[in-house]
Protein backbone atom coordinates (compact mmCIF):
# COMPACT_ATOMS: atom_id res chain seq x y z
CA UNK A 1 0.00 0.00 0.00
CA UNK A 2 3.08 2.26 0.49
CA UNK A 3 4.31 2.23 -2.44
CA UNK A 4 0.90 2.34 -4.28
CA UNK A 5 0.74 5.61 -2.43
CA UNK A 6 4.35 6.58 -2.96
CA UNK A 7 3.71 6.39 -7.16
CA UNK A 8 0.31 8.16 -6.63
CA UNK A 9 -1.79 5.19 -8.30
CA UNK A 10 -4.27 2.36 -6.49
CA UNK A 11 -3.88 -0.73 -4.89
CA UNK A 12 -6.07 -3.39 -6.83
CA UNK A 13 -7.00 -7.19 -5.83
CA UNK A 14 -6.50 -8.71 -9.20
CA UNK A 15 -7.53 -12.52 -8.32
CA UNK A 16 -8.83 -12.53 -4.35
CA UNK A 17 -9.43 -16.20 -4.30
CA UNK A 18 -5.43 -16.95 -5.31
CA UNK A 19 -3.13 -18.01 -2.37
CA UNK A 20 -1.56 -15.92 -1.86
CA UNK A 21 -4.05 -13.02 -3.09
CA UNK A 22 -2.71 -11.42 -6.29
CA UNK A 23 -2.37 -7.02 -6.04
CA UNK A 24 -1.61 -4.55 -8.99
CA UNK A 25 -0.51 -0.86 -8.84
CA UNK A 26 -2.54 1.03 -11.31
CA UNK A 27 -4.76 3.10 -12.17
CA UNK A 28 -8.30 2.54 -11.49
CA UNK A 29 -10.52 4.90 -13.01
CA UNK A 30 -8.05 4.88 -16.35
CA UNK A 31 -8.54 0.72 -16.03
CA UNK A 32 -12.35 0.75 -16.07
CA UNK A 33 -12.25 3.18 -18.91
CA UNK A 34 -10.35 0.97 -21.15
CA UNK A 35 -12.14 -1.73 -19.74
CA UNK A 36 -15.46 0.01 -21.18
CA UNK A 37 -13.71 1.08 -24.46
CA UNK A 38 -12.92 -2.22 -24.68
CA UNK A 39 -16.62 -3.88 -23.86
CA UNK A 40 -17.67 -1.10 -26.59
CA UNK A 41 -15.44 -2.71 -29.58
CA UNK A 42 -16.63 -5.99 -28.50
CA UNK A 43 -20.34 -5.23 -28.66
CA UNK A 44 -19.74 -3.58 -32.13
CA UNK A 45 -18.19 -5.73 -33.62
CA UNK A 46 -20.48 -9.00 -32.47
CA UNK A 47 -22.24 -10.40 -35.20
CA UNK A 48 -26.51 -10.53 -34.41
CA UNK A 49 -28.19 -12.82 -36.25
CA UNK A 50 -31.54 -12.42 -37.70
CA UNK A 51 -34.11 -14.30 -37.71
CA UNK A 52 -37.24 -13.58 -40.71
CA UNK A 53 -40.50 -15.46 -40.29
CA UNK A 54 -42.37 -16.52 -43.79
CA UNK A 55 -46.30 -17.77 -42.83
CA UNK A 56 -48.61 -19.77 -44.62
CA UNK A 57 -51.73 -21.45 -44.40
CA UNK A 58 -52.26 -25.88 -45.20
CA UNK A 59 -54.37 -23.86 -48.67
CA UNK A 60 -52.11 -22.07 -49.64
CA UNK A 61 -51.39 -23.15 -52.98
CA UNK A 62 -47.45 -23.79 -55.12
CA UNK A 63 -47.96 -20.23 -56.70
CA UNK A 64 -47.97 -18.09 -53.45
CA UNK A 65 -45.79 -20.47 -51.55
CA UNK A 66 -43.23 -19.67 -54.51
CA UNK A 67 -43.33 -15.71 -53.70
CA UNK A 68 -42.85 -16.84 -50.37
CA UNK A 69 -40.03 -18.98 -50.80
CA UNK A 70 -38.30 -16.38 -53.25
CA UNK A 71 -38.18 -13.96 -49.89
CA UNK A 72 -36.44 -16.46 -47.69
CA UNK A 73 -34.27 -17.63 -50.83
CA UNK A 74 -32.86 -13.85 -50.49
CA UNK A 75 -32.84 -13.90 -46.53
CA UNK A 76 -30.88 -16.35 -46.29
CA UNK A 77 -28.55 -15.63 -48.77
CA UNK A 78 -27.94 -12.32 -46.57
CA UNK A 79 -26.82 -14.93 -43.46
CA UNK A 80 -29.94 -14.26 -41.65
CA UNK A 81 -32.31 -17.38 -40.14
CA UNK A 82 -35.74 -17.96 -41.64
CA UNK A 83 -38.73 -19.23 -39.43
CA UNK A 84 -41.36 -21.20 -41.68
CA UNK A 85 -45.13 -21.08 -39.94
CA UNK A 86 -47.52 -22.44 -40.94
CA UNK A 87 -51.01 -21.78 -39.39
CA UNK A 88 -53.85 -23.88 -38.62
CA UNK A 89 -57.83 -22.62 -38.33
CA UNK A 90 -60.79 -24.46 -37.51
CA UNK A 91 -60.73 -27.83 -38.43
CA UNK A 92 -57.44 -27.80 -40.19
CA UNK A 93 -55.37 -28.87 -36.83
CA UNK A 94 -56.71 -32.41 -37.58
CA UNK A 95 -54.39 -32.62 -40.83
CA UNK A 96 -51.31 -32.04 -39.45
CA UNK A 97 -49.63 -33.95 -42.65
CA UNK A 98 -50.88 -31.43 -44.67
CA UNK A 99 -48.48 -28.61 -42.85
CA UNK A 100 -45.32 -31.33 -42.47
CA UNK A 101 -45.70 -31.75 -46.39
CA UNK A 102 -45.75 -28.32 -47.24
CA UNK A 103 -42.65 -27.65 -44.70
CA UNK A 104 -41.14 -30.53 -46.36
CA UNK A 105 -41.59 -29.11 -49.63
CA UNK A 106 -40.18 -25.35 -48.58
CA UNK A 107 -37.02 -27.18 -46.91
CA UNK A 108 -36.53 -28.93 -50.61
CA UNK A 109 -37.10 -25.65 -52.29
CA UNK A 110 -34.07 -23.97 -50.37
CA UNK A 111 -31.91 -27.19 -50.02
CA UNK A 112 -29.17 -25.88 -52.35
CA UNK A 113 -28.56 -23.17 -49.83
CA UNK A 114 -29.82 -23.74 -46.77
CA UNK A 115 -29.67 -26.24 -43.61
CA UNK A 116 -32.88 -27.49 -40.95
CA UNK A 117 -32.14 -26.16 -37.93
CA UNK A 118 -34.85 -27.17 -35.87
CA UNK A 119 -37.15 -29.85 -37.42
CA UNK A 120 -41.21 -28.94 -37.97
CA UNK A 121 -42.92 -29.04 -34.73
CA UNK A 122 -46.32 -28.45 -33.45
CA UNK A 123 -46.64 -24.85 -31.09
CA UNK A 124 -49.84 -24.92 -30.43
CA UNK A 125 -52.21 -24.33 -33.41
CA UNK A 126 -48.90 -23.66 -35.14
CA UNK A 127 -46.45 -25.76 -37.06
CA UNK A 128 -42.68 -24.61 -36.76
CA UNK A 129 -39.57 -24.95 -38.93
CA UNK A 130 -36.44 -22.89 -38.63
CA UNK A 131 -33.63 -23.22 -41.42
CA UNK A 132 -30.24 -21.80 -41.27
CA UNK A 133 -27.71 -20.79 -44.10
CA UNK A 134 -25.62 -23.89 -45.21
CA UNK A 135 -22.46 -24.06 -46.63
CA UNK A 136 -22.94 -22.91 -50.15
CA UNK A 137 -24.35 -19.47 -48.45
CA UNK A 138 -21.55 -18.85 -46.21
CA UNK A 139 -19.07 -19.40 -48.90
CA UNK A 140 -20.65 -17.25 -51.42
Amino acid sequence: MAMAEEANLDLVEVAPGANPPVCKILDFGKFLYEQAKRDRVARKQQKTVEVKEIRLRPKTNAHHRSFKVRDARRWIEEGMKVKVRIRFQGREITYPEIGRKLLADVAQDLSDIAIVEQQPGMEGRTMLMVLAPGKQAESA
